[in-house]
């Protein structure tokens, strides 16, 4: 016997003047959790009392009526739960859910985690986490499990617009690559950066840098300096593992702290919506600019890289990757699975190609031109209003812009103008140029198969309720004094099991901004301001440590590296920022009494003090090898 607190969500639907139509549509989830509130949505007025209730009751026969049309209840069931209600002609509608156990909900994430950890294996990982959950939710039939996994989930990612728009990028980034790789630009690029950034401290600090520079959109951010600094990185004897670190750490981090991303203007149109809820008059990005200073998990994650750069030291994983590359000249695992396989495009370039640089500048250049602009086409709405200031039309661009679309275009459009360049040059024909683009779109296959993976995952925990779960047994724990770190704590759970950091905005701003204004007062003050951006920075935290994270997926990508490889080498140096995060960032500023924008700020010095005292300390110094920059001196 399972007891099971339901939470009604009602939404009446007025038509015309008088008593309200009783047109009626109600229905119960597919899957409850038990102990796990669930909603059930009524559309049209459903007048519930003694003589027309609304009987909910379990196969056991224990039953419970809902007299009023606002409550909650605890209603005893066994196995399932039946909805009963009387339509206008007297007829008696039934919808049923099945119910199962809450911690089964943790199973399908933390089994592709625990598989691709184990094994190495991520697409088979990624499928027994998705094959897992929807075995469980078709009534722990592994054959119906199998079969829906394949046409319920991967097909409709598949067939997905958003997603199929990304795949189609992702391939044409990909071509784009193999075009100037044999044209001679990324050659070039490398022997112009080589005169500049000639050890592996400046290759590395150079790549973060090009990171900070991209910040509109962590997708962007990921495929353009990954894919734009690998050949050049691998000059230098930088491991994949640690190329797609950086690459990691100024991608999501730069554009959840960017003055305008993607990222930020999602988080405060759904923080701009409970605001209007709770009745409070103040502008959502003003708060977000307030919020900045406190987003303690990215802000350091991204002082971390450079600090790791320049400090030559490491730890964990990442100094026996790193030492490999330096003494051996093996930038990758011996049996690592590179996500994008560039071995078709190492040998691709003949010789007495010249190694003109602009040839792969110009086209990485109009993919970051041709993105924001079509970021601001697609976001241009249809009536623009002539009173906003400029950066109210910046931000209502950036909340209706569709990013993967522009992206799309910028690969598409860079494409044309990289083999028109080639061909006017006479480097390549049309032939060769189309080829090129073939070799390079094929080093994207291994990594488009697990991306659609990954999002049928993330749709999987959705449906069987995952984060519901999480939330559920962590929000008790919340008081005043710990808001802010115990909200970054869940965030970052939720985000590690689901993989998504949008989703995870997507469920924790709705619940945790109301409970932070009931807890703080309002909206102007240091606990709010640090609450919000704990969310953010959780679901960054998650994000960056989660295997099946799209982001994390798209930078072992982009830098060519074994994607558990670069979750294993990554994942202390994410523990060791969030960690430090925690305890002299969130912690003290909910704790310490008065604490003050100041305070926040001045917080910083203990946090980057610890970070250094780490790698001082715990870090190890790597070993110096002469020969490593032959191969970057010769270009």
């Amino acid at each position: 016997m399972k007891h099971i607190k339901l939470v009604f969500v009602f939404v009446t639907i007025l038509i015309g003047a008088g008593k309200p139509a009783f047109s009626q549509t109600i229905d119960l989830p597919p899957i409850i959790l038990s102990n796990v509130p669930f909603e059930i949505t009524w559309e049209g007025f459903i007048e519930a009392n003694d003589e027309n209730p609304v009987l909910v009751r379990g196969l056991s026969g224990d039953s419970f009526k809902i007299t009023s049309p606002v409550g909650a209840a605890d209603v005893k069931i066994q196995g399932s739960t039946i909805l009963e209600y009387t339509l206008n002609d007297g007829s008696i509608e039934k919808r049923e859910a099945s119910s199962i156990p809450g911690w089964l909900s943790l199973l399908p994430p933390l089994l592709a985690i625990v598989l691709a950890l184990l094994t190495k294996e991520m697409l088979i990982s990624l499928f027994a986490g998705i094959w897992a959950g929807v075995t469980i939710m078709m009534s722990y039939n592994p054959i119906k499990g199998f079969l829906g996994s394949l046409d319920g989930y991967i097909v409709d990612n598949l067939a997905d617009p958003g997603h199929a728009t990304i795949l189609l990028f992702t391939f044409g980034f990909g071509g784009l690559i193999g075009i100037v790789q044999r044209n001679g630009g990324l050659a070039g690029i490398v022997a112009i950066a080589a005169k500049f950034a000639k050890t592996r401290v400046r290759g590395q600090v150079a790549t973060a840098s090009m990171g900070l520079f991209i910040f509109f959109d962590d997708y962007a951010n990921s495929l353009l300096v990954g894919n734009t600094m690998r050949p050049f990185t691998d000059k230098l004897r930088i491991s994949r593992e640690k190329l797609s670190y950086i690459v990691d750490s100024t991608a999501a981090p730069v554009a959840s702290v960017g003055i305008i991303s993607t990222w930020i203007v999602f988080a405060m149109s759904l923080l701009d919506g409970q605001l209007q809820i709770l009745g409070i008059q103040t502008n959502a990005y003003l708060i977000f600019l307030l919020s900045i200073p406190f987003s303690y998990y990215a802000i350091l994650a991204i002082i971390f890289v450079f600090m790791n750069a320049l400090s030559q030291r490491e730890f964990g994983p990442m100094y026996e990757a790193e030492k490999r590359a330096i003494t051996t000249g093996e930038i990758l695992r011996p049996g690592a699975h590179p996500l994008s396989d560039d071995s078709l495009l190492r040998n691709a370039m003949p010789e007495g190609i010249p190694h003109r640089w602009y040839n792969a500048v110009i086209p990485v250049f109009i993919v970051i031109l041709m993105t924001m602009v079509g970021m601001i086409i697609t976001g241009m709405p249809d009536a623009f209003l002539e009173n906003q200031s400029f950066l109210q039309k910046i931000l209502v661009i950036m909340d209706n812009t569709n990013s993967s679309q522009a992206l799309l275009w910028g690969s598409y459009i860079a494409t044309f103008i990289a083999i028109t360049m080639a061909m006017g040059q006479k480097l390549l024909t049309l032939r060769a140029a189309l080829e090129s683009w073939f070799e390079g779109a094929r080093t994207m296959f291994l990594a488009v198969i697990i991306l659609i993976l990954a999002w049928s995952l993330g749709n999987v925990c959705t449906d069987i309720h995952t984060a519901d779960f999480i939330v559920h047994h962590t929000r008790d724990f919340i008081s005043p004094g710990v808001l802010p770190a115990l909200t970054f704590i869940i965030a970052a759970l939720i985000s590690f099991a689901t993989g998504t950091s949008y989703g995870t905005m997507s469920i924790l701003i709705p619940l945790i901004v109301p409970l932070s204004v009931q807890l703080t007062g309002d909206a102007h003050n240091v606990m709010f301001w640090a609450t919000f951006s704990a969310i953010i920075s959780g679901a960054t935290f998650g994000d960056h440590c989660s295997p099946i994270s799209d982001t994390t997926i798209l930078s072992s990508l982009a830098s060519g590296a074994d994607n558990v490889d670069h979750v294993q080498t990554q994942l202390p140096y994410a523990l060791v920022v969030g960690g430090v995060a925690i305890l002299f960032g969130f912690l003290p500023i909910g704790l310490i009494p008065g604490a003050g924008y100041l305070t926040g700020i001045i917080l910083y010095a203990f946090s980057i003090t610890a970070l250094f005292l780490i790698l001082k300390f715990y870090g190890k110094k790597l070993p110096t090898e002469p020969s490593v920059l032959k191969g970057v001196e010769s270009l």
